[in-house]
């Protein structure tokens, strides 16, 4: 019994050998196995010092995000309106293709109950044809007729301009008159090394415009033939999720698009008549051919009836004086006035109603990226995207569940 004590007790000794005492925190110790010894390593080479982060300003943050985002914005714009200058030759005689499809898509289809379809939009545009060089023609005719009696009377003007020169207040001799018409008549004719080159532009020119003449006339045939078809193509190169909304908004924007372009051919009717009239009762020569061009000049808003009636007040002007041209710009104001106030709001509504200050940087974009011609389609270009925005605004907005 001893022997077997005193080997329990050196089993004990042993143990606490193999413990230390711990602390836990609360003045108590308590006994914890020794941990196996661990083979002592060099320490560890300390990390270098992580440079401190730089504090931007959330201003200068937001600055600089919205900075290089319309940047390339602005980037994407530039190589559109490159591409559109690039194939104006092509995209322009489109558009007015276009135009003319929207204003008389109608006809075709009544014809098209009767005949087929080809016939149809192939009688439509000798329509077009037939009216355009019928008016043509009128105005060639008028000009003819009128002119010279236009040329003398702008004749006597100058000659009477002349008399009040040298004997109006400002006292010019004979010989100062003389001086100033011979220095204009050889600026006129000084530049003459480069009138080859004058020459060539000219038929350049002209190529041009029978090239989009033929592209006119084709583009709007196929498209009077053919248009469902085509819309059906271009609405297949869209992604199929997109295809709705694309086929919405392009349907939307060509019913607004033949709205304006018919309110607009009213309008310019309108004002061309009334013109026409003032201008046959107060006996200004040329009374045809003004009304044709305030016709023409009507489809540019705003700037064009302005300068196709002041065109109609320098002629009365010429032909018989300041109190007729007095007549006849308070004419042109009051034909004017109704267009602005009862014609356009009537016929075009709020479905294409454009802001005037969209409508005058619509024209100016349109006169700075392609003349005449861009003046004339900058106005309905605008009223389809207005349209084209509002109905994906509306198809997204979330009453629409989209």
């Amino acid at each position: 019994m001893g022997v077997r004590r005193g080997f329990v007790e050196r089993l004990r000794a042993v143990a606490r050998r193999d413990e230390v005492e711990v602390d836990d925190g609360e003045g108590v110790v308590a006994d914890k196995p020794r941990a196996p010894a661990m083979r002592k390593t060099a320490p560890l080479v300390e990390s270098a010092v992580a440079p401190k982060r730089v504090q931007i300003p959330h201003g200068v943050e937001v600055a600089s995000a919205w900075s290089w985002r319309f940047l390339v914005i602005v980037l994407a714009l530039v190589v559109i309106l490159r591409t559109v200058a690039f194939f104006e030759l092509i995209l322009v005689p489109v558009v007015v293709a276009v135009l003319i499809c929207a204003l008389v898509a109608p006809a075709t289809d009544a014809l098209a109950t009767a005949m087929p379809r080809g016939v149809a939009a192939m009688l439509t545009l000798l329509g077009v044809i037939a009216v355009v060089t019928g008016l043509l023609a009128l105005v060639g005719q008028q000009l003819a007729t009128g002119f010279d009696d236009l040329a003398t009377r702008v004749s006597d003007g100058i000659g009477q301009i002349q008399d009040w020169l040298r004997s109006g207040p400002l006292n010019i001799s004979q010989s100062d008159l003389d001086d100033a018409v011979a220095r204009a008549q050889a600026w006129i004719t000084s530049d003459n090394a480069h009138l080859a080159g004058r020459l060539a532009s000219v038929g350049a020119t002209l190529g041009h415009v029978l090239a989009g003449l033929f592209i006119v006339l084709f583009t709007t045939y196929f498209l009077l033939y053919q248009g469902d078809q085509i819309w059906a193509w271009i609405v297949r190169l869209f992604p199929r999720a997109a295809r709705e909304h694309v086929d919405g908004s392009g349907r939307a924007a060509w019913v607004s698009l033949t709205a304006f372009v018919r309110a607009t051919v009213v309008v310019a009717f309108v004002d061309a008549v009334g013109i026409t009239v003032i201008a046959l009762v107060l006996k200004v020569p040329l009374a045809v051919p003004i009304g044709v061009l305030v016709f023409l000049g009507s489809f540019v808003p705003v700037i064009g009836a302005t300068v196709s009636g002041s065109v109609a007040v320098l002629v009365a002007l010429v032909a018989h004086g300041p109190l007729i041209a007095l007549f006849m710009l308070i004419g042109v104001v009051a034909v004017q006035q109704l267009e602005a106030h009862v014609l356009q709001p009537f016929l075009l509504g709020r479905a294409v109603k454009l802001h005037p200050l969209a409508v005058i940087l619509a024209v100016a974009a349109g006169v700075v990226a392609a003349g005449i011609v861009g003046a004339l389609v900058a106005v309905p270009l605008a009223a389809t995207l207005n349209t084209i925005v509002k109905y994906l605004t509306s198809a997204s907005s979330p009453e629409n569940g989209s």
